[in-house]
């Protein structure tokens, strides 16, 4: 960046960044600034009797000040909140030397800057809890400058609220704006639960491959890459099933991963490219023992999370007690389209999407024909938790078959509020049958259907080792974070959501940056 490129503020902030070092004070110092103390500790453990905390220590970043002469008030924000803090030319600079006060504390320093406090906490004649500052230390200079967020009669003025720039600049949405805070802190409660349910199970996390030679798992588009050294082309995982479900074959009787998955796809509110899937396979269950192991599990994380099972989602109100309505996908095709899709081929599949106006493509084969008519016509009535059933084998190439109807599979989706949220099956274990199906997807592929799977035979040739009877799922965790934390949007619980290249290269929050002195 040239210099020239920089606005009047920031050129006043280098032009103290190099005063402040003339004066020897070094605005990135390299000691540990030893904290001891945190701002939700002081508010929450002061007693005006006992006086505690007369000797803290504490850092933040200053948000705002009000100079008054011989004495200021600035506030300084950690990860926790604000507190005031009174400082005192007399107290901060004890000697006849004033320019800590004087030249450093009021023309040097800015808003944003992060300073250390050394002093003890007290109550102001006004009634608010605030620390006197003994001592001030300059931690880390800041040369940009912060939105300022006013509130004068419950009205908000200049508000960093534009999407597309917090989203970009998550690092100064979660500065202006705390609150952001708190979705990502119950994303990790989420992941924490979820963690412990299955650690109580006995269940074992592990790791496995993001890059691979045949992306498996599942029905979507990749992103290639190519390694260099052995000269191949490799693939960003869509899924880690079939990983999984390889250890499975080695012997563990039960495995989980919180898993990145990449699929080269659109985006939208719901979808990003890059996303967390958490996925569970356990030996000798079938999917009717999933039913019951999620809706558990989703009753934990509700009450975890939102102390309570019934709570907004989106404008509706989402019960998630158990037991979850179970509705097979052909009856929820008759019931919400009017039509009996059991045992279509693909022509009388594609007469009825015309009939049903259901966008379809050339490519299309039986199985997403149901889907597409599936999707369009039943899953925005699914708005209460509902477990859709048993499959058609055409959409399930991983899917054991029905035990009552091998023209069905042993899979359920989980809807919510109209969304998927989990997929279950029992797993197919016959490798013939694998074999099989894996054939099909290329047949879809030739065809033109750039989302069909690969052959993987080195996890054929595991099933043919033979896999135990098995239940797997998959969970998106971005999707169950929005449901939990009622965030519309999925760029909301991703700290650094995927954004289209930004026209300019110079990009700043000057728009929104308000006065220096709040």
């Amino acid at each position: 960046m040239e210099i020239t490129d920089l606005n009047e503020q920031e050129l006043n902030r280098r032009n103290s960044l190099r005063q402040l070092c003339d004066l020897g004070i070094n605005p990135y110092p390299a000691a540990e600034y030893k904290v001891n103390a945190t701002t939700q500790e002081i508010k929450d453990g002061y007693d005006p009797q006992k006086q505690p905390f007369e000797n803290v220590v504490i850092a933040g970043r200053m948000m705002s000040r009000r100079i008054m002469g011989a004495a200021s008030f600035i506030e300084i924000q950690d990860s926790f909140g604000r507190i005031q803090v009174y400082v005192k030319r007399d107290e901060i600079c004890p000697d006849e030397d004033k320019t800590m006060y004087n030249t450093v504390f009021k023309k040097l320093l800015d808003i944003g800057d992060i300073i250390g406090i050394e002093g003890f906490a007290f109550i102001t004649q006004t009634g608010q809890l605030s620390i006197h500052a003994k001592k001030l230390t300059l931690l880390s200079k800041s040369l940009r400058v912060l939105p300022i967020v006013k509130e004068k009669e419950g009205e908000v003025y200049d508000a960093f609220a534009d999407p597309e720039l917090r989203y970009r600049m998550r690092y100064v949405d979660l500065i202006v704006n705390p609150q952001v805070k708190d979705t990502f802190q119950k994303r990790t409660k989420i992941i924490s639960t979820m963690r412990d349910y299955f650690n109580e199970h006995g269940y074992l996390e592990v790791e496995t491959p993001i890059l691979q030679s045949i992306p498996g798992g599942a029905t979507a588009r990749p992103f290639i890459t190519h390694h260099n050294t052995l000269d191949i082309p490799l693939y960003l995982r869509i899924a880690n099933e079939l990983y999984l479900k390889r250890l499975i074959v080695g012997g563990f009787d039960g495995v989980y991963e919180f898993a990145k998955d990449f699929r080269n796809e659109g985006m939208d509110r719901t979808h990003n490219p890059e996303f967390t899937c958490m996925e569970i396979y356990v030996a000798y269950k079938d999917y009717k023992w999933m039913m019951e192991f999620v809706e558990k599990m989703l009753e934990r994380i509700a009450l975890t999370i939102n102390g309570k099972t019934k709570f907004d989602v989106w404008g509706n109100e989402i019960e998630f007690k158990a037991p979850y309505r179970k509705l097979p996908m052909l009856d929820a095709i008759k019931e919400y389209a009017g039509v009996d899709v059991a045992g279509m081929d693909e022509a009388a599949l594609r007469d009825t999407c015309a009939r049903l106006n259901v966008p379809v493509t050339p490519s299309m084969g039986v199985g997403k024909l149901i889907d597409a008519i599936f999707g369009e016509y039943c899953e925005k009535n699914l708005i209460q938790p509902t477990f859709i059933t048993d499959y058609p084998v055409e959409m399930s190439p991983l899917t054991k078959r029905h035990r009552d109807n091998d023209r069905l599979t042993e899979r359920f989706e989980l809807f919510v509020n109209g969304k998927e949220l989990a997929n279950a099956y029992s797993e197919l274990n016959d490798p013939i049958d694998q074999l099989d199906r894996f054939n099909e997807q290329v047949r879809l592929k030739d065809a033109g259907d750039d989302e069909a799977m690969y052959i993987d035979m080195d996890f054929v040739r595991a099933l043919e080792y033979g896999m135990p009877p098995t239940s797997g799922l998959g969970m998106g965790i971005d999707r169950l974070t929005m449901m939990m934390t009622n965030s519309t949007t999925i760029q909301d619980v991703l700290f650094f959501p995927q954004m289209r290249p930004q026209k300019s290269a110079r990009n700043t929050t000057d728009d929104t940056a308000g006065e220096e002195n709040a």
